[in-house]
């Protein structure tokens, strides 16, 4: 099992509120038959209307890239339920994420695959996108533990229900693993079933 207490890294700034699964991973990459290749495609369409405006989108900003922090607005991650797109944020590199509010779904396939996200007032999420902006190598720690945001040299308070997070703090986060863990039991009790065994040998 994988405890995840910490995730320290550079931050990436996303701004907007009501960011949607079609805006994270637009409806064609859906077709993958797995999700390598993914984080190229993340915010593609975002990405391209941004180059047809003269703008640089942050997942194309150089001074972002390598970033492990992903810092939004309010209802991140809403719209259909898609895993592909916490799936193609995490093979760009983001390993957290920091924001006022998310789409419920979104935060289920997050908190699958290992990958927080802190819930922070809209206010100090505004005030930490300000500072990843004017200095986007400032380290940005996402302490678990300890309820907080840290990013140069400020703290902000940080939640996680307690759910997630002591799935977090314990490493179960990891459904393989916690079925792994009791195989001796899982097989004890596959033994004992009929319909297991009935076409064996």
């Amino acid at each position: 099992m994988s405890e995840i207490k910490q995730i320290k890294g550079t931050a990436v700034p996303v701004r907007g509120n009501d960011i949607d699964t079609d805006r994270i991973i637009p409806a064609r990459f859906l077709r993958c038959i797995s999700f390598e290749g993914l984080g190229a495609h993340a915010f593609e369409d975002d990405r391209a209307d941004d180059k047809t405006k003269g703008k640089v989108h942050p997942f194309d900003d150089a001074r972002f890239q390598g970033a492990k922090v992903l810092v939004a607005n309010s209802n991140f991650g809403c719209g259909s339920s898609r895993e592909h797109a916490p799936q193609a944020l995490y093979r760009w590199g983001v390993r957290a994420v920091v924001g006022v509010s998310y789409s419920e779904i979104f935060y289920g396939n997050t908190v699958a695959m290992g990958m927080p996200c802190v819930h922070v007032s809209a206010a100090d999420a505004e005030a930490i996108q300000s500072i990843v902006e004017a200095d986007p190598k400032a380290e940005v720690e996402v302490d678990l533990e300890a309820d907080k945001v840290r990013v140069a040299g400020k703290e902000f308070s940080a939640t996680v229900p307690e759910g997630p997070r002591k799935q977090f703090l314990s490493g179960g986060w990891d459904a393989t693993s916690e079925l792994l863990k009791d195989s001796d039991d899982i097989r004890a009790v596959a033994k004992k079933l009929p319909y297991v065994n009935a076409f064996a040998g």
